[in-house]
């Protein structure tokens, strides 16, 4: 009888430790790597930018590929702290106030260091006086004048960023115009369908690489990816964006190639 207590004890004292185990975030996990996305607005405020931060958050959570911090000022960008991240992640507007020094530490962490770099939206409508940044990202924001359902056409069906979305979809999004972008070092990814829209509208400016939105671009070592789109809360609901945000961020911290 008492051995029988014995036993009956010790198993629920393993059924009890075992339902009740839940793993310390390190340890479950260990193996992901670490997003450090800013939000910081020094031009017009996108309500999308906070809005964005927890679904980015849930989209690394869920597919256990990353973890994500967040930052909505430059005290994050030392050296030192850098390093802990696999990729920075900016939905910024206007003039940030970095350093000098802090400029060079981030062009270095992505070009020497080979790390990876992701722009949302505004990420292009920021920085306008640092050449540097511009060249990285691959260009800068020049007016939005379509605001509406438009064709977004898939640019690179075969990449792995975006085979997932066919050749074509629509939404109904702030649609970006592209300057000074740096088309023959970059693979455009996402395009506008110009016929889906009035190019007679004022403040259209038509070039030779027409409407770029989406794309992926090589600064040094480093990894740039690039997505016009989320202006819009709903966009950033929808599964198909949170499933391009996903690949676009694992591929620029090197999880898999073009």
């Amino acid at each position: 009888m008492r051995r029988t207590i014995l036993v009956l004890a010790i198993f629920l004292m393993w059924a009890v430790a075992f339902c009740g185990f839940r793993p310390h975030r390190s340890l479950a996990k260990s193996g992901s790597k670490r997003l450090l996305y800013l939000t910081m607005s020094a031009g017009f405020k996108h309500e999308a930018a906070a809005f964005s931060r927890d679904i980015v958050k849930q989209i690394g959570e869920k597919s256990g590929a990353f973890e994500t911090d967040f930052a909505d000022d430059l005290t994050p960008f030392t050296a030192e702290n850098l390093h802990n991240y696999d990729a920075v992640m900016f939905y910024t507007t206007g003039e940030l106030p970095f350093t000098d020094v802090q400029k060079q530490i981030l062009m270095e962490y992505i070009g020497q260091a080979g790390h990876g770099f992701v722009g949302v939206h505004s990420a292009t409508d920021t920085c306008y006086d640092w050449d540097k940044y511009g060249q990285m990202i691959g260009g800068y924001f020049d007016g939005h004048p379509w605001h509406q359902t438009v064709t977004v056409d898939v640019a690179d069906p075969d990449n792995k960023i975006t085979k997932f979305l066919g050749p074509s979809f629509q939404v109904n999004e702030e649609i970006y115009q592209i300057d000074d972008f740096e088309a023959p070092s970059t693979t455009v990814l996402l395009r506008l369908d110009p016929m889906s829209v009035d190019r007679t509208k004022q403040g259209v400016h038509r070039r030779y690489y027409n409407w770029p939105l989406a794309w992926t671009r090589r600064w040094g070592k480093g990894r740039v990816f690039y997505c016009a789109l989320g202006h819009e809360k709903a966009v950033w609901e929808s599964d198909w964006f949170q499933q391009l945000m996903q690949n676009g961020i694992k591929w620029s911290m090197g999880d898999f190639k073009e």
